[in-house]
């Protein structure tokens, strides 16, 4: 099973396309080594995931030719120990302190700027 394929089935990304796009930008990794998104996958196989901030460290456990329900995706891949540790208090830190660039997207809106100019006192 090719492995755009298989991260798709797994639900890692929603679409194939982005998990090809996710493969040839080296955020897939198959056992440390970039690879590309034709390679063929086998149970056993290890792989390192990353999606937006999250990372991912699993062990292939089956394949499956279909995209099925999340609780079926679970089933494909285990997951290992430090990797669910790292990624939970990841999650953790960002509930607590989220960064407030984040928030920010282009230019201020009009009540933006009132807002602004308010605060600042002019």
């Amino acid at each position: 099973m090719r492995l755009d394929k298989w991260l798709w089935a797994a639900r890692f990304f929603k679409t194939r396309s982005i998990a090809q796009e996710a493969i040839e930008a080296g955020r897939v990794r198959l056992e440390g080594e970039r690879t590309k998104p034709s390679k063929e996958m086998k149970p056993g196989d290890r792989l390192l995931i990353r999606v937006g901030d999250s990372v991912w460290e699993v062990t292939l456990r089956a394949l499956a030719e279909k995209r099925g329900p999340a609780a079926a995706a679970r089933l494909l891949y285990e997951e290992l120990e430090e990797s669910r540790l790292r990624r939970e208090a990841q999650h953790a830190q960002t509930r607590i302190a989220r960064e407030p660039a984040l928030e920010l997207h282009g230019r201020p809106t009009k009540q933006d700027r009132r807002a602004l100019r308010r605060l600042r006192g002019y």
